[in-house]
């Protein structure tokens, strides 16, 4: 299995900030958990005004600008951030597939496109790139031993154990187990589970989530106090036991 790429900062070891826009809510959310996963400080806007406001506020190091919005749109936010002589880079996202929305785009000032539909992991990889080209943000080390509570799981060995006991798990369990951990307390629902661990969309079947799910409980929260909760309604979480 590829080995998780090591997490960007800026260089003074805070969080890359990153600003997504987009009129789609369920787009923007998605992209948000993408980019948190990174390790990145994400402000959400869901027009063009509000993402002027929040850029001010919030001065972000890579911003995600959906092109087609209603008001004030993609092309002339990026005009009115170079305006205010920020230079960050600029990824556009556009559902047209046309030259010319490429050309708009890029001769406006982006660095880069994407067209819809894509896949998160392509935009997260295009994102590193621009950040990595743009000498913002320097690569830092990643400490490969996850622990919540009495669980440990090395990313390097792919050794799991809780306490003293070693737990066998499939690959997918793993890469499940893995995403769980990296996200200790937070409530991940089935939708961000099978984009993170399965790479599907949402006509993916969200009953094989539950279906592992009850395979991790039997080998971890056998072991002790359980570990892996239910939301109903919502979806999963990990969190110490007791």
């Amino acid at each position: 299995m590829p080995r998780e790429q090591p997490r960007l900062t800026r260089p003074d070891g805070s969080p890359i900030r990153a600003l997504v826009v987009d009129d789609e809510a369920t787009l923007s959310d998605l992209l948000q958990m993408a980019l948190r996963y990174e390790g990145w400080d994400v402000r959400t806007a869901a027009d063009g005004q509000q993402a002027l406001r929040v850029a001010r506020e919030f001065a972000p190091d890579i911003v995600v600008l959906d092109i087609m919005m209603p008001g004030v749109d993609g092309l002339e936010v990026l005009r009115r951030l170079r305006a205010d002589g920020r230079d960050m880079p600029v990824l556009f996202l556009t559902a047209k597939d046309s030259v010319d929305d490429r050309v708009l785009g890029l001769t406006a000032g982006g660095d880069d496109y994407v067209t819809k539909p894509f896949s998160l992991e392509e935009v997260v990889a295009r994102l590193r790139g621009l950040i990595r080209r743009s000498t913002l943000a320097v690569a830092d080390a990643v400490d490969p031993v996850l622990r919540v509570g009495d669980l440990v799981l090395d990313e390097e060995s792919y050794e799991v154990r809780r306490g003293d006991t070693p737990i066998e798990l499939t690959a997918t369990e793993f890469e499940l187990l893995r995403f769980l951990m990296r996200n200790p307390r937070r409530v991940m629902s089935k939708a961000q589970i099978l984009d993170r661990v399965w790479s599907y969309d949402f006509g993916g079947r969200s009953s094989i989530v539950e279906i592992y799910i009850s395979y991790l409980r039997k080998k971890i929260d056998s072991l002790g106090a359980p570990m892996i909760h239910t939301v109903r309604g919502v979806g999963y979480m990990i969190k110490p036991s007791g």
